[in-house]
């Protein structure tokens, strides 16, 4: 597999700029599990998608970035979720999480957002990118982050292509365990739980709203790849870089058939234009794939609409397009293709790997959908 998968790459890099060679080759490397090794001394750090800082703020005393994401005043755990094991066909498991509650008085259970991080990405990197928790301070909600095991993965990628993790096994299966724990442990309000990630994590994010609607009001997807197609790391870069050809329908049709009372899934996908690792093929295709799961409930037609790049004042951004499918006045499924943005976190810290200053702000377009949703609970 490793070798098929080396020689597929080789013939698409002879066609790439260098930047775009390293980018796939960190692709390659994410798709394909090699052993865990004790890391060196040093190493060099491969380029970032981040702009040039000032040479003055470069001569400042750095702070860490556990360090920024710890300087919130809400609390900020890190903790083990344990499920004990039913023999050798399911030994006992357990995964790293952080969990954020903001600081003050709460008059109601909380909400909760669960942030799945993407490959060579920890739980704090993930945090101070997405500046989550700072958003979770001030709108009053609290944020889940599971971190995947260097264990498990060495380059903590979710295995989202894996065919059993689409069945909602494996990691998905333990997440949904966590969130419940979660939930319980902190009195949390279920019917507010939503589910975000970006590039692999988005895909698990994906899994996990599809597999347990109940326990997911909401889904967000930035850089996402298509849903169900894949059952190999071949066939995952080949939906990566080209999406399926009628697959993708197929598998929401099937979901849809064997789960008849599937409640539908609100979900907003956004996603770079100029993006090469995940190709801007697969939100189309993820669009189909939430129209058919939502047919029920949205208007047959979007409302598409244009927003100009803005390249001065406190918030710079990139010009970008949405199309919103609507549930009444509510809105249900909404895209966003934003011009000019890689496979980075809109709006992000420019500090971090895989995060973009310039906007749109992705945090705060999600939560505003989020805001919208609520499940409706069994009684």
């Amino acid at each position: 597999m490793a070798k098929s998968l080396s020689s597929l790459w080789l013939k698409s890099v002879r066609r790439m700029g260098k930047a775009q060679q390293a980018q796939g080759r960190r692709l390659l490397q994410s798709l394909v599990p090699r052993p865990v090794r004790a890391p060196a001394a040093k190493r060099a750090k491969p380029a970032r998608l981040v702009k040039a800082r000032p040479l003055a703020a470069l001569r400042k005393t750095p702070v860490s970035a556990a360090g920024q994401v710890a300087s919130l005043p809400g609390s900020w755990q890190k903790s083990w979720f344990s499920v004990p094991g039913a023999g050798q066909a399911a030994p006992a498991r357990r995964m790293l999480y952080w969990l954020y509650l903001p600081s003050g008085a709460r008059p109601a259970p909380l909400p909760l957002v669960v942030m799945l991080h993407g490959c060579q990405q920890t739980v704090t990197d993930f945090a101070l990118s997405t500046r989550m928790n700072t958003l979770a301070e001030r709108k009053g909600f609290a944020v889940l982050y599971p971190q995947q095991s260097a264990t498990a993965d060495a380059h903590r990628c979710w295995h989202w292509y894996k065919r059993s993790t689409q069945e909602g096994l494996g990691d998905v299966h333990l997440i949904a365990q966590m969130v419940a724990h979660v939930q319980a442990k902190h009195g949390l309000d279920r019917s507010r739980t939503y589910v975000a990630g970006l590039s692999a994590g988005a895909g698990l994010a994906n899994i996990l709203a599809l597999r347990y609607p109940d326990l997911v009001a909401a889904v967000g997807l930035h850089s996402a790849p298509v849903f169900g197609t894949t059952d190999s790391p071949l066939s995952a870069y080949h939906a990566m870089q080209h999406g399926s050809d009628t697959l993708h329908r197929k598998t929401v049709q099937a979901l849809m058939a064997a789960a008849p009372a599937f409640p539908g899934m609100p979900a907003i996908l956004l996603h770079g234009a100029r993006d090469k690792v995940v190709r801007r093929v697969n939100m189309t295709q993820l669009t189909e794939q939430f129209v058919i799961l939502n047919a029920a409930c949205i208007t047959r037609e979007p409302v598409v609409r244009a927003y100009p790049a803005r390249s001065t004042g406190r918030h710079p951004r990139h010009a970008y397009e949405s199309a919103t499918f609507y549930a009444g006045r509510k809105p249900h499924l909404v895209t966003s293709e934003i011009a000019h943005l890689g496979h980075a976190w809109s709006g992000g810290d420019g500090s971090v790997e895989f995060s973009d200053p310039q906007g749109p702000d992705a945090t705060l377009m999600m939560w505003t959908f989020f805001s919208h949703h609520r499940r409706v609970m069994p009684s």
